[in-house]
């Protein structure tokens, strides 16, 4: 449990945001998050708690690289087998325990790492009177972290749930966990699943 020095203030008037568990990530996926099995029960515990306030992202590859700017083009050249030309149509969905929650949970596509790529995300959250983002899911150090960070840039007040994050990078995730606790007080917020139901008061 949490130590007297690091007290987190109730979190209300708040969204699950969700980040990119699809198939593509999951075991068998082309970019196999390997341990995304270990904290899918810890991400299904907290939608079925926040059904309603829960939005899934989608990283959503091109069609084609040129469908995309800059050094992307780059980058899906490299993972051609990536773009929507080459991969199963199922490799994007979520993975089947989440995609259950929808609807009521909702769903936002992204073209890019921060979830906040979509100008969707930022007016709705905006039109709901959120004031804090709840985070889980993968990965730590890619999308996760340009998305606490594009939160963080817009005012929001950010939690992670620690045990509800995955990355294919051990050394990654546990820098990310060190640079929130020790460069981002006030900003951000680290919990685990278990606080996180004490703590959420809707």
């Amino acid at each position: 449990m949490r130590d007297s020095t690091s007290e987190v203030a109730d979190i209300r008037e708040a969204v699950h945001l969700c980040i990119d568990m699809q198939n593509i990530f999951a075991p068998g996926g082309l970019w196999a998050t390997p341990w995304m099995e270990r904290v899918l029960p810890a991400i299904v515990s907290i939608v079925s708690r926040h059904q309603a306030r829960t939005i899934f992202t989608r990283f959503i590859t091109p069609q084609d690289p040129e469908d995309r700017p800059g050094q992307w083009q780059s980058y899906f050249h490299r993972w051609s087998q990536a773009t929507r030309k080459h991969l199963p149509r199922s490799a994007l969905e979520l993975v089947p325990a989440l995609g259950k929650f929808v609807p009521p949970a909702t769903v936002i596509d992204k073209p890019a790492y921060s979830a906040f790529s979509n100008p969707v995300l930022a007016g709705r959250l905006i039109d709901r009177n959120v004031g804090t983002v709840v985070i889980s899911g993968a990965e730590t150090d890619v999308c996760v972290l340009s998305t606490v960070l594009s939160a963080v840039d817009l005012g929001f007040r950010v939690v992670i749930v620690e045990d509800a994050l995955c990355s294919s990078s051990d050394v990654g995730h546990d820098a990310l966990m060190t640079m929130y606790r020790t460069r981002f007080h006030g900003q951000v917020d680290l919990v685990t699943t278990e606080e996180l139901a004490e703590f959420w008061r809707e």
